[in-house]
């Protein structure tokens, strides 16, 4: 039977310092394909000249950022009053009650992206592989367009992917992992293919990975590969828990939880159960 080939890419690279050293350990031994970075974090400098040392098919990408504990690039009167990013609730507010589709409001986010994407590109001195969000920011209506909208206008058609978060419900439910808080992404991202392939956009074709920061974290990933076509993404979350992170984020110990799992043994061993390769 041929091997499946999918990606396993690290969310939240520059989170904090022990993240970075996480993914970065992971990256060297060959246990994932790539990680999205937050370049509005006070970190992202510092840590980004490491990203040069990672190996050759190592992919980079930007996990755009419009929550947690920092502030966005640039001056956001409308959105960001205060300076920092609203939290998740309240954009999903903004959202649905259609306060992000005035113009005020789609200038600031239009130029919030092009800012994070312009500081990735003149840190990393290129084009990010691939876009997705913090919290699955990029998939929000009136947040979706606008980067589908960029990416197009910037980048040569097919350079740049965008990861997808639907699933079939049928595959969620037999995961049977985080099946409430899957199949809400995955409503959210309903119809994200169709837009993007519209703009010559590529996407994976699949998604896995999402549970609830609790649970025996190698059951859940025997059952994150079951199903899972060739072209897939799995996304993972690895931490080396230090006191930055303890400040930034309230997921600590799954993290590090993460971190154990995907640097031991088990992670190839259940690579291999499932017959797949990743790339």
């Amino acid at each position: 039977m041929p091997h499946r080939l999918i990606r396993v890419i690290a969310d939240d690279y520059a989170l904090s310092p022990g993240v970075s050293q996480a993914i970065l350990e992971l990256a060297n031994a060959g246990r994932l394909s790539g990680t999205g970075v937050m370049v509005p974090s006070p970190f992202w400098q510092e840590q980004a000249r490491r990203l040069h040392d990672t190996p050759g098919h190592f992919q980079t990408g930007l996990h755009l950022t419009l929550t947690g504990a920092f502030s966005p690039l640039g001056n956001m009167p409308t959105l960001c009053p205060h300076g920092r990013f609203p939290s998740l609730r309240r954009w999903f507010f903004l959202s649905y009650a259609g306060l992000l589709s005035g113009q005020a409001s789609q200038e600031e986010l239009s130029a919030e992206i092009t800012r994070q994407l312009d500081a990735f590109e003149t840190t990393l001195g290129r084009a990010p592989h691939f876009i997705d969000g913090h919290q699955h920011m990029h998939l929000i209506p009136g947040i979706r367009s606008l980067v589908l909208g960029i990416l197009a206008r910037r980048y040569p058609a097919g350079s740049v992917w965008v990861r997808d978060c639907a699933e079939p419900a049928g595959r969620v439910i037999t995961r049977g992992v985080g099946s409430g808080k899957a199949l809400f992404i995955a409503w959210l991202a309903r119809g994200l293919g169709v837009q993007a392939a519209a703009r010559s956009i590529p996407t994976n074709t699949g998604f896995s990975g999402v549970y609830g920061f609790h649970g025996e974290y190698a059951r859940m990933m025997d059952r994150f590969l079951h199903g899972l076509p060739s072209g897939a993404v799995i996304m993972v979350h690895p931490a080396r828990p230090d006191p930055e992170l303890a400040t930034l984020d309230p997921v600590v110990d799954a993290r590090g939880a993460e971190m154990a799992y995907l640097a031991g043994p088990d992670w190839p061993a259940a690579l291999s159960r499932a017959g797949i390769v990743i790339f």
